[in-house]
């Protein structure tokens, strides 16, 4: 099976990765793409390697990452536009600043001539080189993982050239047409209901971990005592409440993205350490005692976001609000630790930091369930099935 997938990126990711990769941008398509999936950010090349590795051809296309593309574009003989004005405009520049700001000097300096060049990073991209791209790879099935930013009329338009159509959103749903999609994935059953409720197909995808992700971590001891990792928006004010309780009384220390969204006054800007996209994320995760776990208000009463996955899987307790769903993917209290209020979250993190062999029983335990159950070769020959019914 032939199988294309679409995504996108943060602008401000986009920024830190060409700015720690200097002269990346004048390199070679395959070079760049390779660069960006060695960073591990999101779910990287996770879909299309673990697809090659069961015996099917598979590409990922990051088509809103415009140095990437423009050089595809060149090496495949197609026209390229000119590079775009200096200036970038005030949304980029502001992001480059707050993505560069706790970067090392030499990256920091670089972030100015960088940033000159992020005009094209915006969520816009070039239709005709990506219409391209598919024409060329004539996808069985082309899985848009960016359902928010990639046009449904777009997706209508590459119809011809792809044999399935399928959508993939775990996040708060667009006003955008999905009656384009034969298909909807979703790692959320909620998501999954209301596609259905509204008379498309859809099926129940759950998120994972890659095993690769382990080579690259260090064997040093955990030493920050709780941690967070992950975004801050109005669409996470319960999260930042949370955040904000146990800030009070343990050593929490923050890392993520948006934290411009959170309120000048709030005390969680003292535990503010920086962003940390990809392999930063990992290790963040991997140097932590305990990792803290609130899903988004979308998801209803059902688990299921990468976090899950990403902490267990690097061998960290994870401490996550409790879910109907929960025991589906994890035995709770077990293999990771539940709450269900603030004051709860609070108790078991004391608790546990004060106990460490029941902390690293329960990690270990998180992690040999994970790498059992929840990876990308376990997920990705299930997705084929699923796929093949609608083909």
């Amino acid at each position: 099976m032939r199988i294309l997938i679409l995504s996108t990126d943060y602008p401000e990711f986009v920024a830190e990765l060409y700015a720690k990769n200097r002269g990346l941008e004048t390199r070679p398509y395959d070079e760049q793409m390779a660069a960006r999936f060695a960073s591990l950010f999101g779910v990287a090349d996770f879909y299309s390697y673990n697809l090659a590795a069961s015996g099917h051809e598979a590409a990922t296309l990051i088509v809103n990452n415009a140095f990437a593309q423009r050089a595809w574009a060149r090496e495949a003989g197609m026209p390229v536009p000119d590079d775009p004005p200096a200036a970038p405009d005030s949304m980029l520049r502001r992001s480059a600043r707050a993505v560069l700001r706790r970067a090392p000097r030499p990256v920091t300096r670089f972030a100015g001539r960088m940033s000159a060049r992020l005009l094209p990073l915006r969520a816009k991209f070039d239709t005709a080189i990506v219409a391209e791209q598919i024409r060329r790879f004539r996808p069985d099935v082309l899985i848009n993982q960016a359902v928010d930013g990639i046009p449904s009329q777009f997706i209508r338009e590459m119809r011809p050239y792809v044999r399935l159509m399928a959508g993939q959103l775990a996040a708060p749903i667009p006003n955008v047409r999905l009656d384009v999609y034969d298909v909807m994935l979703s790692s959320l059953p909620n998501f999954v209901a209301r596609f259905r409720s509204q008379g498309l197909r859809s099926e129940l995808h759950p998120f994972a971990f890659d095993e690769r992700v382990l080579n690259r971590l260090p064997e040093d001891e955990p030493s920050i005592p709780v941690s967070f990792v992950g975004t801050f928006s109005a669409a996470h004010a319960r999260r930042s409440a949370l955040l904000e309780y146990l800030a009070r009384s343990l050593d929490l220390q923050l890392w993520g993205h948006a934290v411009e969204k959170i309120p000048a006054s709030s005390t969680l800007h003292e535990r503010y350490r920086g962003p940390a996209y990809g392999i930063d994320m990992y290790r963040v995760l991997h140097a932590s005692r305990a990792a803290v776990n609130f899903h988004i208000a979308v998801s209803g009463p059902f688990a299921n976001n990468m976090r899950l996955f990403e902490a267990t899987g690097v061998g960290t307790l994870l401490v996550t609000d409790w879910k109907q769903n929960l025991h589906e993917l994890f035995e709770p209290e077990t293999e990771v630790v539940t709450f269900r209020s603030p004051e709860e979250c609070r108790e078991k993190l004391v608790f546990y930091l004060a106990h460490e062999a029941e902390r690293q029983r329960v990690a270990a335990a998180g992690q040999r369930r994970t790498l059992r159950d929840h990876t990308y070769r376990v997920r990705m020959p299930q997705l084929v099935e699923m796929l093949r019914r609608y083909l």
